[in-house]
């Protein structure tokens, strides 16, 4: 990568950058403008100047130049106006100029800020770029979360700062020395106080700055060493638990912050104190101005509308002068970590770009045998796995590689694979150096299988198939807006450097996967399930799982059909207890309490699980019900009888596998808390531990855990609860549950649920 920032964005954005310079010294003309303009206001109709005599006028907007060997050429001759009409277009022409600098500012700015925008995604993307090419042997030395934290956080500043590289000195500068220049017009010994001052303020305050860029890079260095360390913490947790280090890695932690906040606090503590100073010298020159200036004005030497518009001027001065400081601090501090950046990217042996050239032809068989050549491999440490191996593996050849666990076998396969590279050596297709072979023919012809599996953070559908995601094969159609809204996105990949690739196109290669495309592609997939004994794993996660009907619109109605064929099936094979439906005036046995009292799916946290019973519209339907004590007489009950029967058994006991109410770290909390209520009656015990018996209830089943608490008069109240629940449900509960109906589909509970629409008999003979 280029080592200077400044050279790379000027090769990046030349010609942005001279458009945008071109419109900064056009607004330098009513920026100058801008500060004469209250002279002339104060000067002329405000202090009568040019208006002595009653009834006087003075031409407005009068275009005039005297030209060299022809003297004065007029022309307009412009309005005459009185004195009260000139004081008025001078304050509309002055309020006009302060629009159009405010308009060049608009423009300037949201120029340079998509410029910078632009510049930030081009860095980002060139740095992923070059993580995709990093040769094997770096991410062994590199942690994931410290690069992560480089592309994402470190670079961020650079977005800031590009759109001003060479905009802001231009833009600063430029509006400092007018302002200079107006001062230096109006009187000479005011402008060269105003230049002193600025010197002091250029020589001195970068000086200063240079403390601020080592604690800024002893900061950044220090964050991302925490980073790392955070990221081995989460990466190596087990390690941590199983050895009882963790209070060693609090210390480690707390020690790192430590040095962090020392070297934060230097910093804010000089940064403060350079500011203080540059604030100091910034009014020093105005009170310099209002005692040397008025002296000036009342010996005669200059007049109140020269100081008025010097000390305007002046205004406008040290803003530019403290951001020109600024940036150039900023310059420093961004090019330090920009380095920093490309020290950590900059690797030998980085992979060729062409090697990973998009390729949209199929590259046809690799026909060629397979063949180690004098191949030596070692491991991190440098030990030899394998010292010059040669062999060759012919076409239609079956090979396997046998070793003990350090022997050479794993690293030969790797070696294939290009997951790591010879020290000596070369593996071979034929001819072809297998490293110089392109990826589309490696990754579309070759496979590799470890028991190192990585699975993205994607669903199982992408997982899958993302071995067969090459390159966009069948482009997308887009419509009106859409299909602005896609020109203009990769009109932006283009300008900002990133491929023009369409993501949501047809990445899928159906010839490698042996379907003819979307249609028969699950055949293809499941056949391959199929092969590794997966189908019947994948059927009953997918079962388990919550159906995306956004993605798949028509599953829901099959799904409620299915849900009425199997409920017939089960009626003609004579199973039809097996499940006992859901119905909305009946209470489900082999349902828990909660879920006979909700009678719904979830949709939120407000409902689910432990924070049912802590929920306050949920505690007042069971009040109102006369179900509150009752069910925590019935929790209170719950766990007297659990703690007997389950607190001398080890926690990995089987029966525990079978307690939904309470596991076996729970029973000790439990057992405490029995003891503090014990005797105790209901309106004396506190919310908290209310909901906390009432949950242990809310998990019963009669059938399942036969403590016979269950009566018929109960299970009507529940019942009743119930309906009383759904009509006085507040707004904000609406999409916090899903009520069960016997001709829709819940799309909060799984699919199982959904095609049960009910539960299977704890005791049936065929549950």
């Amino acid at each position: 990568m280029e080592p200077s920032l400044a050279r790379y964005i000027w090769t990046h954005t030349r010609k942005q950058q001279i458009w945008i310079l071109m419109i900064v010294l056009l607004s330098m003309i009513p920026y100058f403008m801008s500060f004469d303009l209250p002279k002339l206001i104060v000067n002329g109709p405000i202090q009568g100047k040019g208006f002595e005599q009653p009834g006087a006028t003075l031409p407005f907007m009068k275009l005039h130049y005297n030209l060299p060997f022809i003297g004065e050429v007029q022309f307009f001759s412009g309005f005459q106006l009185d004195r009260k009409e000139t004081l008025l277009a001078l304050s509309l022409v002055f309020l006009l100029l302060v629009v159009i600098n405010g308009l060049f500012k608009l423009y300037i700015n949201t120029y340079k800020g998509r410029l910078g925008e632009r510049m930030l995604r081009r860095i980002r993307f060139d740095l992923i770029d070059r993580v995709l090419r990093f040769p094997p042997i770096y991410f062994k030395r590199v942690k994931s979360a410290e690069v992560a934290t480089m592309v994402k956080d470190e670079v961020e500043p650079l977005g800031g700062f590009i759109g001003d590289a060479f905009l802001q000195p231009v833009l600063l500068g430029g509006q400092a020395l007018t302002a200079m220049l107006f001062i230096m017009v109006q009187n000479v010994w005011l402008g060269m106080i105003a230049m002193v001052i600025v010197i002091i303020q250029i020589v001195l305050i970068p000086r200063m700055r240079r403390r601020l860029l080592v604690l800024g890079r002893q900061r950044q260095l220090t964050a991302r060493a925490l980073s790392g360390r955070v990221g081995e913490i989460v990466d190596g947790i087990g390690a941590v638990h199983v050895h009882d280090t963790s209070n060693y890695e609090r210390a480690d932690i707390a020690a790192r912050l430590g040095l962090i906040f020392k070297i934060r606090f230097d910093l804010y503590q000089w940064k403060f104190m350079v500011k203080f100073l540059n604030n100091f010298l910034a009014q020093l020159t105005p009170f310099l101005f209002y005692m040397i200036g008025g002296y000036l004005v009342i010996g005669g030497r200059l007049d109140v509308g020269q100081l008025v518009a010097v000390i305007g001027a002046y205004k406008d001065l040290p803003g530019p002068m403290k951001e020109l400081i600024d940036w150039d601090q900023d310059r420093q501090d961004v090019q330090v970590k920009y380095q920093q950046v490309v020290e950590q990217f900059t690797v030998e042996d980085i992979i060729a770009p062409g090697i990973a050239a998009l390729a949209i032809d199929d590259p046809g068989p690799m026909t060629n045998p397979l063949s180690a050549v004098g191949l030596s491999m070692a491991d991190d440490g440098g030990a030899m796995l394998l010292n010059r191996v040669s062999m060759q593996v012919k076409p239609a050849e079956t090979v396997a590689l046998v070793s003990t666990p350090t022997g050479g076998a794993e690293a030969l396969a790797e070696a294939f694979a290009r997951l790591n590279w010879p020290e000596s050596g070369k593996v071979a297709s034929g001819a072809d150096d297998l490293l110089e072979l392109p990826e589309a023919v490696t990754g579309r012809r070759m496979s590799y299988a470890s028991s190192d599996v990585f699975l993205f953070q994607a669903s199982l559908r992408d997982n899958l198939l993302y071995g067969l995601k090459h390159a966009p094969l069948t482009s997308v159609t887009y419509d009106g807006t859409a299909a602005d809204q896609q020109r203009w996105n990769m009109d932006e990949a283009r300008r900002s450097g990133n491929p023009d690739f369409d993501v949501h196109s047809d990445w899928i290669d159906y010839a490698s996967a042996g379907a003819t495309g979307p249609h028969d592609l699950f055949e293809a997939v499941r056949r391959v399930l199929d092969a590794v004994l997966l189908s019947r794993d994948i059927l009953d996660l997918g079962l388990r799982s919550s159906a995306d009907l956004t993605r798949h619109t028509k599953l829901a109605g099959r799904i409620v059909e299915l849900r009425a064929a199997l409920r017939t099936r089960l009626e003609q094979e004579g199973l039809r207890e097996l499940v006992v439906p859901f119905e909305p005036g009946a209470y489900n046995t082999e349902a828990t309490i909660g879920q006979n009292l909700l009678f719904g799916a979830a949709a939120g946290p407000e409902l689910a699980d432990k924070a049912l019973a802590a929920n306050p519209y949920f505690a007042s339907v069971l009040k109102q019900a006369g179900l509150d004590s009752t069910l925590y007489e019935m929790g209170m009950e719950i766990a007297e009888q659990a703690i007997e029967l389950f607190a001398d058994l080890p926690p990995d006991h089987q029966f525990f596998q079978q307690l939904a109410f309470m596991s076996a770290e729970e029973i000790p909390a439990y057992e405490t808390l029995l003891q503090r209520l014990k005797n105790r009656p209901y309106e004396a015990v506190s919310e908290a531990d209310r909901a906390m018996i009432i949950t242990l209830s809310f998990a019963y089943i009669e059938p399942r855990h036969r403590f016979g608490l269950l009566t018929d008069e109960l299970m009507s109240k529940i019942v009743a609860a119930r309906n009383r629940f759904y009509e006085n449900l507040p707004p904000e509960l609406h999409n916090a549950i899903e009520r069960y109906d016997p001709a829709k589909y819940i799309a909060a509970a799984t699919v199982m649920d959904n095609v049960l629409f009910g539960r299977v008999g704890n005791n049936h003979p065929d549950a």
